[in-house]
């Protein structure tokens, strides 16, 4: 047996097995979203603009009879909007509101790959410095030695946070005045 097979045969008794990131580019940046959040991935085509509404909310699709509103994460990371090039694609990911799920399109500016990250391999988030809100990372992700920043999908797209700066009422805070 191998180094690594041994080292992969103790992290997995240490219960560290090894979590599946979905791994793509934003404004220079590698991120990644646990895989199990993934629904699947689109190419970028028409989006639907709704008026009045924050500027990182790009716009909504009809996913298969489903509206599905599409955030770009550059803009939502307080940063510039993402330019639509050859690349640019969406990727729907299910995020939760209490008990139910929704699903949100991502866009991004290219999906790179499916890696296996173990436990051991993960660092706390930085509590400064990146470029992004802290709530937003779950962890640094040392991949062939460089950084991979693993967002918190239910954070970042948090529907009662976007509900709150959209000044749209979500039907769980209208069913909570009441």
């Amino acid at each position: 047996m191998g180094q690594a097979a041994a080292a992969r045969d103790a992290a997995a008794e240490a219960g560290e097995a090894p979590s599946q990131y979905l791994t793509f580019s934003l404004g220079g940046e590698m991120f990644a979203v646990g895989i199990l959040n993934v629904k699947e991935i689109i190419e970028y085509g028409h989006l639907t603009g709704i008026p009045m509404m924050p500027e990182f909310i790009r716009g909504v699709i009809n996913l298969r009879g489903s509206v599905v509103p599409v955030v770009n994460l550059s803009a939502r990371f307080g940063g510039r909007t993402t330019e639509v090039c050859r690349r640019t694609c969406i990727v729907i990911v299910e995020v939760a509101d209490g008990e139910a799920r929704h699903d949100v399109g991502i866009m991004v500016n290219a999906v790179s790959e499916v890696l296996d990250i173990p436990g051991g391999e993960i660092e706390p988030p930085p509590s400064f410095g990146a470029k992004i809100r802290a709530d937003f990372i779950s962890g640094m992700g040392k991949v062939n030695g460089r950084f991979v920043i693993l967002l918190n999908i239910d954070k970042v797209l948090s529907v009662e946070e976007i509900a709150q700066l959209t000044g749209v009422d979500t039907p769980a805070a209208a069913g909570a005045e009441q």
